[in-house]
């Protein structure tokens, strides 16, 4: 983890902008520990912080009903989560909930609003992640509804392994049936594809990628379209 004085590069938004700008908002980022399985905001919660990740992972659900969540969105370190501040908006949509363990960037919601209002490089790097983001959201929305079970779970490991720049992490089976609105038992057998391929190994939760080509080529379309809107967007 960063010290405090430093500069944090290994989150895109703060490295895209000027030094000069970073150092007027360094006063107000402290750098916390996130831990798996911990909630940041539910649904209508007011946002008292917003989180820069650097190296940890967290994903953006929306309810279904009261059993079921729906992951719709992810966040590392190419963006905040937080977003809706940025627009104005002091409560959140989404559960936003860490799906891997890590460092991050925090800040207080009143201190974003007062920085972001100052800081014209801020303004444009978060409009040009809001753009990213929402992008991902649409294309995660026709993934879940189109594209079968284990090309769906190529593409969310893909995209996890990118966010936390590893190609092993800790998720159960039930953890993976809400990100992608499966059953267990669709995950399961998801995975047992992946495995037989000798694309991913699992067991006791813990999943590592052995062949990221291989798992690439058996992912749908949506990781490369939302690799690619990530590259453009310069995140």
């Amino acid at each position: 983890m960063p010290a405090a004085n430093q500069r944090s590069t290994t989150n895109h938004l703060l490295a895209a902008i000027s030094r000069q700008a970073y150092q007027r908002m360094l006063p107000g980022l402290k750098p916390v520990e996130l831990n798996y399985g911990e909630v940041l905001y539910e649904p209508k919660d007011q946002i008292r912080y917003v989180y820069f990740p650097i190296d940890c992972l967290v994903s953006l659900l929306t309810a279904v009903d009261k059993g079921r969540t729906l992951e719709v969105g992810m966040v590392g370190n190419e963006g905040m989560v937080g977003m809706p501040m940025a627009l104005g908006i002091g409560f959140s949509a989404v559960r936003a909930l860490v799906q891997a363990s890590g460092s991050a960037m925090r800040m207080t919601a009143a201190r974003f609003c007062v920085e972001f209002k100052k800081n014209p490089p801020l303004q444009r790097a978060m409009f040009r992640y809001d753009h990213f983001l929402m992008a991902q959201i649409s294309q995660t929305a026709a993934c879940n509804r189109f594209h079968e079970a284990e090309a769906r779970l190529a593409r969310w490991l893909l995209m996890t392994g990118d966010r936390v720049h590893a190609n092993d992490f800790y998720l159960t089976h039930e953890f993976l049936a809400h990100m992608l609105g499966a059953t267990r038992v669709g995950v399961t057998n998801a995975a047992s594809v992946l495995h037989r391929r000798k694309l991913i190994d699992y067991s006791r939760g813990n999943i590592k990628i052995l062949d990221r080509k291989g798992l690439e080529a058996a992912a749908c379309v949506c990781y490369r379209i939302v690799k690619d809107l990530q590259d453009r967007a310069h995140l």
